[in-house]
């Protein structure tokens, strides 16, 4: 429906990324070309980067507004933890500006799209028109049994993450956010359960936040199954924090003790150093390699030279690697938690129980060795991960669904207006 004016929050918003920045932008270019008319509402310092890119590209209809806090209040920007308080009080700002823009064009809906974060709350949904909040998550968890593992600052680090859960979730905005929405779109039942409790009338579930663009697709299928070349490798990739379970991924490549094996890490972060500690403490450092962090285009061509993807997360809500690897038809392992699991099937990869570190370390050893052994498994799971890619997760088919909700909530109000429906 080329018709629609469709205002968009979109705080993480910028070409070429990964991770929420990359929702936020190709989301928004998608249903640009799907439905004409497109506001968006971001943070200035985005500015540059997009409309450098909207330079070099011709899309019609995207219109970019930038709001930010006061220069004194910037700062907040520049930390993970202030990271979050800058996002609460921007979306203050948010409303105001896009009650202006609402004025003087008439919106049909707003969508709040990034963060994805189902704790913090929205004021676009104050808007006198139809409210779409998420893709959601959050409601994830990494479980006990794995705290013992983490470093103090791991440990306390899930405390606060928990802590900002039990206060998100009793503020007075966020629940009105909640029974606001015509519809919450959430990523994993965990988040779908705490959308529940919030008040959300409507929830829809999706197969994740992120998707791949075409032009990820393209380099992604170059590479045949059998383009590596032995030793055998396997890879995660990612940021090396204490909850994206790369410890586990090495205590199981350790266990696997393959003869001509790899297991290559790529990005970098706080644990890097005690994750290499622990390569030496498992004897296997000479055949692990820490990659460091690299330019995205670099990073999808290892990974299309290694045999698998191992992601055991402990609460990613929607990884963009995941679907990558599968784009790559790389076959993945990963935890039996958050939105991995919903991501990868049977046919893809290996989901691994997660219910104690010994048991998903044995399990992910299990899964190396068996993918290790067998080519043929690896070129049955390879093909039916792009299979899946091709069908659920290109951006132009997401934008398409979203379109189709968009006038499925609009038809539904202008049903509940009309007279005949009208109950007295």
């Amino acid at each position: 429906m080329k018709n629609m004016k469709i205002l968009v929050s979109a705080y993480a918003c910028r070409p070429k990324m990964g991770s929420e920045p990359g929702v936020g932008w190709n989301m928004v270019q998608e249903l640009a070309q799907k439905c004409g008319n497109v506001w968006v509402i971001t943070r200035r310092d985005n500015q540059q980067s997009i409309e450098a890119e909207i330079s070099k590209i011709s899309v019609l209809g995207m219109n970019f507004v930038y709001h930010d806090l006061p220069a004194w209040a910037r700062w907040w920007n520049r930390g993970q933890t202030a990271l979050y308080f800058h996002y609460y009080f921007w979306q203050i700002g948010a409303y105001f500006l896009a009650r202006k823009l609402h004025q003087e064009n008439n919106f049909d809906l707003v969508h709040h799209v990034t963060y994805g974060r189902y704790c913090f709350p929205s004021f676009l949904s104050l808007l006198p028109i139809p409210f779409v909040w998420g893709p959601l998550g959050g409601g994830e968890a990494a479980p006990k049994s794995f705290w013992r593992d983490f470093h103090w600052s791991g440990k306390v680090y899930e405390s606060l993450r928990d802590w900002s859960r039990w206060i998100g979730e009793r503020d007075p905005f966020v629940k009105m956010t909640a029974k606001k929405s015509a519809v919450a779109i959430v990523c994993t039942s965990e988040t779908a359960d705490c959308v529940s409790a919030l008040g959300a009338k409507r929830i829809e579930r999706v197969l994740g936040q992120t998707g791949v663009n075409r032009q990820d697709i393209a380099q992604l299928e170059q590479y045949a199954v059998s383009h590596y070349q032995a030793p055998i490798r396997f890879i995660s990739m990612g940021r090396l924090l204490h909850w994206k379970g790369f410890h586990l991924g090495l205590n199981a490549f350790a266990a696997a003790n393959l003869e001509h094996g790899e297991y290559w890490i790529v990005g970098d972060g706080p644990e890097r150093n005690r994750l290499e500690a622990l390569a030496k403490e498992l004897g296997i450092s000479e055949r692990v390699r820490f990659v460091g962090s690299i330019p995205r285009e670099q990073a999808l061509r290892i990974l299309g030279e290694s045999c698998a993807l191992i992601h055991p997360s402990l609460h990613d809500f929607s990884p963009t690697v995941c679907i990558e690897a599968m784009a790559a038809s790389r076959p993945v392992i990963c935890l039996n938690l958050g939105g991995p699991a919903f991501q990868i099937t049977e046919e893809t990869g290996f989901r691994i129980a997660s219910n104690t570190p010994e048991g998903a370390v044995q399990g992910l050893a299990e899964a190396i060795i068996r993918l290790a052994q067998d080519p043929e498994l690896r070129i049955k799971m390879g093909q039916a991960g792009q299979k899946r890619v091709s069908e659920l997760y290109r951006w132009d088919i997401k934008a398409k669904s979203l379109v189709q909700l968009y006038e499925d909530i609009l038809a539904c109000q202008q049903s509940s207006a009309s007279p005949s429906v009208i109950h007295t």
